[in-house]
């Protein structure tokens, strides 16, 4: 029995505490989710817990693709293996998500952090169904955890703040958000390669990071075509305003307007 998690790393140097709304509701949500899956682990057993929680709502590309379960690249956002997954995914959004949804606001924090999660679901389960087709492997090993919409809220707070310092804990070393963001796409994309060993679902953590990206620069795609285009439109309503001006260029002038006051 195994599964794969998502895991978040960083630290933000801030001694503002507060915490926004969205971000309150998201961790409320992910600690009641949690408590559950306490639940049925003590009073059920731990295969109980994998069986009706983690192969149903967690994030199975197998059951995705051939059990229609659609809901999972929604559900597995919720979903957390230990105390320590949890309190780390959740401190890692507190201090990432906080400036990002005071300069966005919630309704637009909300849409944002859940496009990203069920972004880089449906990324994990294209990427393991084409690995595994047959669901002989990894296409059949739930994935849990809030980190695929973490590393999205990671990328948006790099962009908006790129200059921000953040704190490398342990290390007393501060750098700027687009460096630190920088360094973790590297270390994701040699984690999904293998390296280090590890279960963790490195294909949603760069799945979030890709599919926030894309969100934030949708609006600079063929953006040199779109100017082409523009700048032939005006070019040619200026070419048939000139055809039409020598036309009439001998037309009569018009009578006079009146005017009533």
């Amino acid at each position: 029995m195994s599964r794969y998690t998502s895991q978040s790393s960083g630290f933000q140097f801030d001694w503002d505490w507060s915490i926004t709304p969205a971000i309150q509701a998201i961790i409320i949500a992910c600690a009641a989710v949690y408590l559950v899956e306490l639940l049925v682990r003590h009073f059920a057993g731990p295969l109980a817990e994998y069986r009706y929680i983690d192969l149903y709502f967690g994030l199975v590309p197998y059951g995705v693709t051939h059990a229609l379960r659609i809901w999972q690249p929604f559900t597995y956002l919720f979903l957390h293996a230990t105390i320590w997954h949890i309190l780390i995914n959740m401190l890692v959004l507190w201090m990432f998500g906080r400036s990002v949804e005071r300069a966005w606001g919630q309704r637009r924090f909300y849409i944002y952090y859940f496009t990203c999660g069920v972004g880089a679901g449906l990324i994990n389960v294209i990427v393991k169904t084409i690995l595994d087709p047959h669901g002989l492997g990894t296409s059949t090993i739930p994935t849990i955890g809030a980190s695929g919409a973490i590393y999205g809220v990671m990328i948006a707070a790099a962009i908006l703040f790129p200059h921000q310092r953040v704190l490398l804990i342990p290390f007393p070393v501060a750098i700027s958000m687009r460096v630190y963001v920088g360094i973790m796409v590297v270390v994701e994309f040699f984690g999904t390669l293998g390296v280090g060993g590890d279960n963790v679902s490195h294909v949603c953590h760069l799945g979030g990071m890709l599919v926030g990206y894309l969100y934030l620069r949708r609006g600079s795609y063929l953006y040199a075509s779109r100017n082409r285009l523009s700048d032939w439109k005006r070019r040619r309503m200026i070419s048939k305003f000139e055809v039409y001006k020598r036309r009439h260029r001998n037309d009569p002038p018009p009578p006079p307007d009146n005017w009533v006051n």
